[in-house]
């Protein structure tokens, strides 16, 4: 969300490998995404992959839960030193260690992640791919260090809007702003068949993005291209857009507005997402500034999801 900022169990479960021996545990909250990220980066980069399961999970009111699982017993001092050079001392106050069963930890993180319909699709990981029923579109996004395993609130009223839009129209040119691990932008290649840009500001989701969207048989549909708001000359070759999906966040979502209008083709779609429900009037008011008029709003798990249509 890319990206956004999302809750309980939306994401991104950046695990590295399954401990032969997991013993310990540590667990420790912290605020914000940005940081959660870099203490997974840098955990994973202090210790073997074969010694080491890491989960961030966001949970309510924007708090980061962060899981570690150590094959060995880990020394404590270095964890701590790790998380205050990254968080800051009280984070790394904060952090719990305990004695845990031995486990698949690996597994069990995935198995928590169970498929998710919303409209024609099914959000699913691998474990669960005989589990989407012949008439659903299943789309395989496994837990990584990215934006969106389709177990968001806000990642499900993307699609169910996609849903909605698809049910009306057959969009020419397509857009996922934003697009984290690439669903929304799977999803609408899925169903139309037709080429989709996908845009990321951070390189590591478009990788992961490309990597999905060969899994799902789309790697030949979308473009994954690393680039900040339009800047990238690829916007302009591959308008103007009959539809844009951005799952991002408020405050990105209405600076973009005048910006992403200008890319729009007559009557184009636009659904956006990454909103708390306080938030979802200044974006609507943003985009009717930009010529935009709204279509439908559905809150799911206390986020909001807009449709909107270029008038």
């Amino acid at each position: 969300m890319d990206d956004a900022i999302n809750d309980s169990s939306h994401l991104d479960l950046p695990v590295n490998s399954q401990p032969a021996t997991a013993a310990t545990q540590a667990t420790f909250a912290i605020g914000d995404e940005h940081t959660a990220s870099r203490i997974v980066d840098t955990i994973t980069e202090s210790y073997p992959s074969h010694d080491l399961a890491i989960a961030a999970f966001e949970g309510p009111g924007g708090r980061w839960d962060i899981t570690m699982h150590f094959a060995e017993p880990p020394d404590r001092d270095v964890i701590h030193a790790l998380v205050t050079e990254t968080a800051g001392e009280a984070a790394a106050k904060s952090i719990v260690f305990s004695t845990v069963e031995t486990k698949d930890w690996v597994k069990a993180s995935l198995a928590d992640l169970v498929p998710v319909s919303a409209g024609r699709y099914v959000v699913h990981g691998s474990h669960d791919r005989e589990r989407v029923p012949p008439n659903k579109i299943g789309i395989e996004i496994e837990a990584a260090l990215a934006f969106g395993t389709g177990h968001h609130g806000t990642t499900r009223g993307c699609l169910l809007l996609l849903d909605r839009v698809l049910n009306q129209r057959t969009p020419k040119r397509i857009l996922d702003l934003g697009s984290g691990t690439g669903v929304l932008a799977i999803a609408a290649a899925r169903s139309l068949r037709r080429r989709v840009l996908a845009s990321d500001i951070d390189p590591r989701s478009v990788v992961v993005a490309r990597e999905n969207a060969k899994l799902n048989g789309a790697g030949n549909l979308v473009e994954a291209i690393c680039a900040t708001g339009f800047q990238s000359p690829r916007f302009a070759a591959n308008g103007p857009f009959g539809l844009v999906l951005a799952n991002i966040l408020a405050n990105p979502l209405r600076q973009l507005a005048p910006a992403l209008a200008a890319h729009l083709a007559p009557n184009a779609f636009v659904i956006l997402s990454g909103l708390l429900p306080h938030q979802a009037n200044s974006v609507v008011a943003a985009y009717r500034g930009a010529g935009l008029k709204l279509v439908k709003q559905i809150q799911i798990e206390g986020w909001s999801s807009l449709l909107m249509q270029r008038r």
